[in-house]
C-alpha cells in the first residue's frame, strides 16, 4: 500500500526479486529529502550515468506529457544542473539512517 504523494513501483522492479531501489527524492517542508542506497557501487562515476539516464526519463516523461522536445528538455535540466553546480542554493544535512 502506498503513502500519500509516494510513486508508483514499476512493473519490472516488483516481478524482479533482485530488484533494488537506488532513489528517494522527497520535497517536505520547503525542502529536498533523500534516502540514498549506499554502497552499490565502488566508482561514484555509476551514479553520474544513473543520473543522466534519469534526466533522460524526465525528457521523456515531458515529451509524453506536455509535447515538449526532449533535446530541449534536456539542455534545461543541464542548465538547471549548471547554476546550481555554480552557485548552491541549499547545502546538504543530515546523516545516515538505518
Amino acid at each position: 500500500m502506498r503513502q500519500s504523494g509516494e510513486l508508483p513501483i514499476p512493473p519490472a522492479a516488483l516481478s524482479d526479486g533482485r530488484a533494488i531501489e537506488l532513489a528517494r527524492v522527497w520535497a517536505a517542508g520547503g525542502k529536498q529529502h533523500v534516502s540514498l542506497a549506499t554502497g552499490l557501487w565502488n566508482d561514484p562515476s555509476a551514479w553520474g550515468i544513473m543520473l543522466v539516464d534519469l534526466a533522460r526519463h524526465v525528457a521523456s516523461a515531458y515529451q509524453q506529457t506536455q509535447g515538449l522536445n526532449p533535446a530541449e528538455v534536456l539542455d534545461r535540466i543541464k542548465a538547471g544542473f549548471e547554476a546550481e553546480w555554480s552557485a548552491a542554493t541549499d547545502k546538504p544535512q543530515g546523516g545516515l539512517l538505518e
